[in-house]
């Protein structure tokens, strides 16, 4: 490739300051890389911002934190001869490009659009020297779900301000996504549990011992109990055996769920978090582009990886296979998420970016080797005298194959599989009964869902996008619809009837059942929500046509649907649905009566509140006004029991007084806490307000006192309040009332002034904006009088 000699000659822009650093490094001298850190206009957050009559024609402005940006690549663009739009190449980075050429007014004459799926010097290089013209349908579907997403927030969300509560917020994809979470609560909530007995026996032959399970289970104690008398004095032998021969195929390579739902399993990581270290790796030309629903390999790949496989395990370990999607809209221009270079086995990153890409590599690897050769055993043992069989499975690897690689993990927590090595033996051997238990097992309901586990069943009700799956759990915990909340274990009786030794005992053990932790669950005010949407917007919380709105998106990114033909068609009958539902419609509270007060009979309710759950003695229509109580977050309106309720009016609970004020417990929106005179502690995790006491109290409050004087560093007089500067968690920080403001990092905090302060509170980034994207200005150097804390 011949590169120009003039540093101003080639501009290209990436959206990634990382990846503009590793892609300069490629390119050379006549080629400067600069990044627009992500999108750089957008539809303005105030107002809906959408010409719905005229075609739905979006009013994009710079985004402020993104004006400074912008100015300098509108000065390197007129300056340079080539400007080379090098975002990702989904519908996401061709939006990008499109936004970059409008905001920069770009010329067509001197304009490319370049694209790769890896970061290395070789698809850089063959990008530049097969430019493309900018992709109008890719973007287009793009411009067509933010618009579309747009309008159902604008237009649904203040449905909710006046029906249920003031600052709720509802989304097209992520409606749907709680809904998922609030149905599986409620299987879970309506499960019956059921018990049975299940059989096991341990056997020996030749001194080697091994279990096997009767062929059946029973629903009663008794079946179970008879069944065990009728071994007493029974001789088992093996009625027959038979061997098989049997195969594993290894798993796919990864595409952006399946990564994310192993990563889940097998690191421990949340699907923010996967998606955070692997563009680090794609950034740093580790792996190839990792939002992706591809699992195809191109040519190079595989070819890269057979040798990597020939020269580490052998010949007879490689079995090259071409993987192609069951989903007909995935990209198989595509490839899946792999290392850019298999013969490298270690990121040389952080041990986070070496433990992801150490799991990329092993399931790239794993795919292109030979199936794992097995044999199966099944051995039927039977009794005279005894009814039912016992089957007792084994299997040994005759070649390890993949194997010696990689293992695919599982969702399933219900799991029993002891398959092992069996000892040899052969039709008619008589074996020895160790012993025979029959234990009582009781049936689970469905399992709530892990992030990966959720992102799994989006796939495959077709809702969303690679793209979309870790925003849209980031944001349904982060709205208060989802939380991730421990559930304390129950204890249960548990009965086992056991043969040994000729004789027969019974036993009831107990046994820990229904906790859980770390799993997607519905918030109150998520469930009441989700009820009020489904009943008055069913079509929009609906899966299939969820599903369908994103099939119609691809449709608009082939070429084949116009996209504002598509948002006509979904507005006017959703529009109509929200002038019916905001006139017709009642209120939302989710309003449980519990029963009532034994102390005035009046009745007590849980609902949703103003500021949350609760509940309250009295209706608003009565004489002596309700009285109210918030619940304590690991309770819910769907689940308090009348005396928990009668509790929570016990609150708040006084103390006594200290230093001459008043002290109490109480419980609030974000848990139990002391109040201290004007100021407030949170209670420690666990501790429950009606059995905090004075003297724990004051070593709260004497504890804060200390942490407090630590954070202190300096305080203004202003106006009617004080500007503090403190030193927080992250660092130091201004504060103001309820407001904090950043301290620039090149600021010292201990000498800033009033007027040092005042400027950087007037020139704070705008929230949510890139760091270095606009830094303010120095501030003038002032002195002002301020107290400031002693040396």
């Amino acid at each position: 490739m011949n590169k120009p000699k003039s540093m101003a000659e080639n501009l290209v822009i990436v959206e990634s300051p990382a990846k503009a650093k590793t892609i300069e490094g490629y390119l050379g001298k006549g080629f400067v890389v600069k990044s627009s850190y992500g999108h750089v206009r957008d539809l303005p957050k105030k107002g809906i911002n959408i010409d719905i009559e005229n075609n739905f024609l979006p009013n994009y402005e710079v985004t402020v934190d993104k004006k400074k940006v912008v100015k300098e690549l509108q000065e390197l663009s007129k300056k340079a001869k080539m400007v080379w739009l090098a975002t990702d190449e989904d519908r996401e980075g061709e939006a990008i490009s499109w936004h970059l050429m409008e905001a920069l007014k770009l010329d067509d004459k001197k304009t490319k659009r370049i694209t790769f799926n890896e970061i290395t010097k070789s698809a850089v290089s063959h990008a530049i020297e097969n430019p493309r013209a900018l992709d109008v349908n890719l973007v287009n579907a793009q411009q067509a779900r933010r618009i579309l997403d747009r309008i159902v927030g604008f237009e649904l969300s203040p449905v909710l301000w006046k029906k249920i509560k003031p600052s709720l917020s509802a989304g097209r994809v992520q409606s749907v996504t709680v809904r998922l979470i609030v149905e599986r609560e409620k299987e879970i909530e309506n499960f019956n549990s059921t018990s049975s007995f299940k059989v096991y026996g341990h056997f020996n032959i030749n001194g080697s011992s091994f279990r096997a399970e009767l062929s059946k289970s029973f629903s009663k104690e008794s079946e179970a109990q008879a069944f065990i008398e009728s071994c007493v004095n029974a001789n088992f032998k093996v009625e027959n055996l038979e061997k098989k021969p049997a195969k594993r195929t290894p798993a796919m390579p990864f595409t952006t769920s399946t990564l994310q739902q192993e990563a889940s399993r097998k690191l421990g990581y949340n699907v923010s978090r996967t998606m955070s270290v692997a563009q680090k790796l794609y950034e740093s030309g580790k792996i190839t582009y990792m939002r992706t629903d591809s699992v195809n390999l191109s040519d190079f790949a595989m070819a890269n990886a057979k040798e990597a496989i020939i020269r580490m395990f052998g010949g007879e370990y490689c079995n090259p296979r071409k993987y192609k999607n069951k989903n007909s809209n995935a990209q198989e221009a595509h490839e899946a998420i792999r290392p850019t270079e298999f013969s490298v086995q270690s990121a040389g990153g952080s041990y986070e970016e070496e433990k992801l890409y150490d799991l990329i590599w092993k399931r790239t690897i794993a795919s292109q080797m030979s199936d794992a050769e097995l044999e199966r055993t099944k051995v039927t043992i039977d009794a005279n005298g005894v009814k039912e069989s016992f089957i007792a499975s084994g299997e040994i690897i005759k070649f390890d194959g993949f194997l010696k690689v990689y293992l695919e993990g599982t969702d399933d927590e219900d799991q029993d599989n002891e398959d092992g090595l069996l000892p040899a033996m052969k039709k008619g051997d008589a074996l020895l009964s160790e012993n025979i238990t029959a234990a009582q097992r009781f049936s689970r309901p469905p399992a709530r869902y892990t992030e990966a586990s959720l992102v799994k069943q989006l796939e495959e009700l077709g809702i969303g996008r690679p793209s979309t799956y870790a925003p849209t759990i980031s944001t349904v915990q982060k709205r208060g619809y989802v939380e991730k909340r421990e559930i304390e274990a129950k204890q249960r009786d548990v009965t086992y009837i056991e043969l040994k030794d000729g004789k027969i005992s019974k036993q009831v053990r107990q046994e820990n059942f229904g906790a859980d932790k770390n799993k997607m669950m519905p918030t109150d005010m998520g469930i009441v929500v989700t009820d009020f949407l489904v009943e008055h917007f069913g079509k929009i919380l609906d899966y299939n046509f969820t599903a369908s709105v994103e099939k119609e998106f691809d449709d608009i990114a082939k070429g084949m649907l116009e996209w504002t033909q598509m948002l006509k068609k979904f507005y006017t009958p959703f529009h109509l649905n929200i002038e019916d539902t905001l006139e017709n419609s009642e209120r939302a509270s989710g309003e449980r009566a519990l029963g009532n007060d034994p102390k005035t009979g009046r009745p007590i309710i849980a609902r949703i509140g103003r500021f949350g759950p609760m509940v309250q003695i009295g209706n608003q229509e009565d004489e002596e006004k309700p009285v109210f109580a918030s619940l304590k977050t690991t309770q819910s309106i769907n689940s308090i029991t009348l005396e928990e309720a009668l509790d929570l009016f016990k609150l708040p609970k006084n103390l006594g007084t200290y230093e001459g004020k008043p002290v109490s417990a109480n419980a609030g929106r974000f848990g139990p806490y002391i109040k201290f005179g004007s100021s407030f502690v949170s209670l420690p995790k666990g501790e429950d307000p009606l059995d905090a006491t004075l003297e724990l109290a004051i070593e709260l409050i004497e504890a804060k006192k200390i942490d407090d004087a630590n954070k202190f560093i300096a305080e203004f007089p202003h106006e009617k309040e004080v500007i503090q500067v403190l030193n927080g968690r992250y660092g130091p920080y201004i504060k103001v009332g309820k407001k904090n403001y950043k301290i620039p990092k090149d600021r010292e905090a201990a000498e800033l002034t009033k007027e040092d302060c005042l400027f950087i509170m007037e020139n704070q980034p705008e929230k949510g904006a890139r760091r270095g994207a606009a830094k303010p200005k120095a501030a003038p150097k002032k002195k002002a009088t301020a107290k400031t804390k002693k040396k």
